[in-house]
């Protein structure tokens, strides 16, 4: 099987090998045909073992704290997008602005939409693409920019106080946040590259197509470290990725991904199925005890006062607006936004399941004589 996939492969850095793919078991037919069975996964945390009873579970979701996101830095992934902006935005009154120097420049860099000037993480955040709880834990240290007049981004980074580091040759800025489950100031430092200039993406050996999701999406497969994954697990969560015929679809990344017959591809088209299911189980089980429990927030007996308002104060996520004035009125704001969340979570299963079956289904009509399965 060896040939067929790698049975090692990346988790955090090229080359770590510390992902095992190795199937349950294996079994030919009377046809001759061999089955690999594997199991269901879940990305490795540390910080947060998933309770065996759907009260505590429970409790965890209601308090912000149900499940983390691997990531590749430090920094929330909103306090990076709000920087993202700030350089938009000044582009876009360059672009208004005709006696500018860069004003042609600006115009025609923003040809395409702004969205389309950013890539990675920073685009699936500004695309709306994940679910909202990702845009909450998700965090990283990079805004990686599309763009092709490097001339005009230096420009506009040098103006709005990012400094370039002599060394890397890399532009960075100090930003500073209040770390919500704490209470607590924290400062980091981000950067800024980019991407346009770079034909090849060094880091996975993979060409760099576009901005598009597709192109994210297929170098996320391609590369498939476990932030990868779980990035495109949260894409599929929301829009469930639909096979389509369009070649510049979403979809055609897989499709271009399992084409590649490559050995490492194929190991995270069957981990991103692994992981998807396992997910998937995760968020069903995450749906039903809301169902089971949501109506204990309005009782103080289980959840005092105090609680209730700290949930608030600390997973702001339940509000979208101020505190309601007083516990009750809190109380049922977040009883209205459970029922909402109950029904999230129970169609982001049904979303992602439906997704990972199409992917092995995928997997197994490029090869003769195999079959790839996901155990039940």
């Amino acid at each position: 099987m060896e040939h067929i996939w790698d049975i090692k492969a990346d988790v955090v850095s090229e080359g770590d090998n510390l992902r095992d793919v190795r199937p349950l078991k294996e079994y030919k037919d009377r046809a001759g045909v061999t089955y690999y069975v594997f199991s269901k996964a879940m990305f490795n945390n540390p910080r947060y073992i998933i309770p065996k009873d759907n009260f505590t579970l429970f409790y965890n979701f209601l308090n912000g704290g149900s499940r983390e996101y691997p990531s590749d830095g430090n920094v929330p992934v909103d306090i990076v997008a709000e920087e993202s902006k700030i350089v938009i935005r000044r582009l876009k009154e360059i672009a208004e602005d005709p006696t500018h120097k860069f004003h042609s420049n600006a115009k025609k860099t923003l040809g395409n939409g702004e969205l389309e000037l950013v890539r990675g993480t920073i685009k699936l955040y500004l695309g709306d693409y994940t679910t909202r709880d990702w845009r909450r834990k998700r965090s990283t240290d990079d805004i990686d920019f599309w763009i092709s007049d490097q001339t005009l981004l230096e420009y506009i980074l040098k103006e709005i106080g990012w400094t370039k580091n002599k060394k890397t040759r890399e532009w960075e800025k100090k930003v500073t946040w209040t770390d919500s489950w704490i209470g607590r100031m924290k400062s980091e430092v981000i950067i800024a590259s980019n991407d346009k200039l770079q034909a090849m993406d060094f880091g996975s050996g993979s060409y760099l197509e576009g901005s598009d999701l597709k192109a994210i999406i297929k170098k996320k497969l391609v590369r498939g470290h476990d932030v990868d994954l779980s990035d495109i697990i949260n894409v599929a969560i929301v829009n469930k990725i639909p096979e389509t015929y369009d070649k510049n679809s979403p979809w055609a990344a897989f499709e271009e991904a399992a084409n590649l017959r490559h050995g490492r591809a194929t190991s995270n088209l069957i981990s991103f199925s692994r992981y998807a299911h396992g997910i998937a189980d995760y968020l069903e089980r995450v749906g039903q005890s809301i169902v089971l429990f949501k109506g204990l927030v309005k009782h103080s007996f289980y959840i005092p006062d105090n609680d209730i308002m700290k949930i608030c104060k600390i997973s702001s996520h339940w509000l979208r607006t101020q505190i309601p004035d007083g516990a009750d009125a809190t109380r049922q704001r977040i009883f209205n936004n459970l029922n909402k969340q109950q029904r999230k979570k129970l169609q982001y299963s049904t979303n992602l399941r439906d997704v990972a079956y199409r992917v092995i289904d995928l997997l197994n009509s490029k090869h003769d004589n195999i079959i790839f399965e996901i155990e039940e």
